[in-house]
């Protein structure tokens, strides 16, 4: 029987053979734990017949997991460099596309659509942490029949991504995220586990269940929130009315008022839930300027 992917053995071999070498500037960390990655296949609960959206495929360690599983996998990779040795490591798997483009820069709806049609997507995959905020965006801002999202990212990302109200870690993107899913940390995963060894530690951090309230609210509260955290020191009504929102400031109080939230409190202790009233009670929240 062949090697798994994930053995430091096999990914030696293929160094070898293809002449290949790690781009940091792609962020490329190869899993070579095989626990690890059959966690990450369990908390997706990645089964048969599901399609999967994976993004950077390596060298397909993950990949042929989700493929052994019985997934249907399309896989957004940037590195065309890697064409030969994924023909070789993923060939066999009838079910498995890589697809080579900057995912930065590809119509996801569109090319999920023509292949899937409706069906609802997995996303699964070890994300480059340079590019973990804009990917996620992305996603979002595709809008995709999304059932789940398991995704490996920085520790530390996880924690700011998952965070509560009131504490030290939550922050914009906290909020951001849990308007539209909810948000938890699925998987701790030691930098012992990669190769080459990053200098942090990584987490899976999983988004399921997601929010049905988009379109003018949702860009609404983006605005409320980005301004609120501008001035993290400042009380919420300060922040504010302060950022350059083209209202007076007692229309900003009264929306504070509407929503039960004290002026003097501060962005951080303000929950998800708070921030989606307030965007309700908000009015127009163009610039000045715009």
């Amino acid at each position: 029987m062949n090697k798994r992917l994930y053995s430091p053995a096999r990914i030696r071999e293929i160094q070898e053979k293809w002449g290949f070498r790690f781009q940091k500037s792609l962020g490329q960390n190869f899993l070579i734990d095989g626990n690890i990655v059959r966690a990450i296949a369990d908390s997706a609960e990645v089964g048969e017949g599901d399609v999967i959206l994976e993004i950077g495929a390596g060298i397909g360690t993950l990949t042929e997991e989700l493929a052994l599983r019985g997934a249907k996998v399309f896989c957004v990779e940037i590195d065309e460099h890697l064409k030969p040795i994924l023909d070789e490591t993923l060939g066999a798997y009838e079910d498995v596309e890589i697809f080579y483009k900057d995912v930065l820069k590809t119509d996801l709806k569109k090319e999920l659509t023509s292949r899937f049609g409706d069906h609802k997507i997995k996303v699964v995959a070890n994300l480059p942490y340079y590019v973990t905020t804009p990917i996620l965006v992305h996603l979002f801002d595709s809008d995709l029949p999304l059932e789940s999202v398991h995704v490996m990212v920085q520790k530390e990302m996880a924690s700011r991504m998952a965070a509560k109200a009131g504490t030290k870690a939550y922050g914009s993107i906290s909020v951001f995220l849990q308007m539209r899913a909810e948000v938890s940390v699925a998987l701790a995963v030691p930098r012992t586990c990669f190769m080459p060894q990053p200098n942090v530690d990584s987490a899976v951090l999983a988004l399921t269940n997601f929010k049905t309230d988009h379109g003018e609210n949702l860009k609404r509260a983006e605005a409320v929130v980005r301004a609120a955290f501008s001035k993290r020191r400042k009380t919420v009504a300060n922040a504010l009315s302060t950022y350059g929102f083209a209202i007076e400031k007692d229309q900003i109080l009264q929306a504070l008022a509407e929503t039960g939230i004290e002026p003097n409190r501060r962005a951080e202790a303000i929950t998800v839930e708070e921030y989606r009233i307030l965007a309700k009670n908000f009015p127009k929240v163009e610039k000045e300027g715009d």
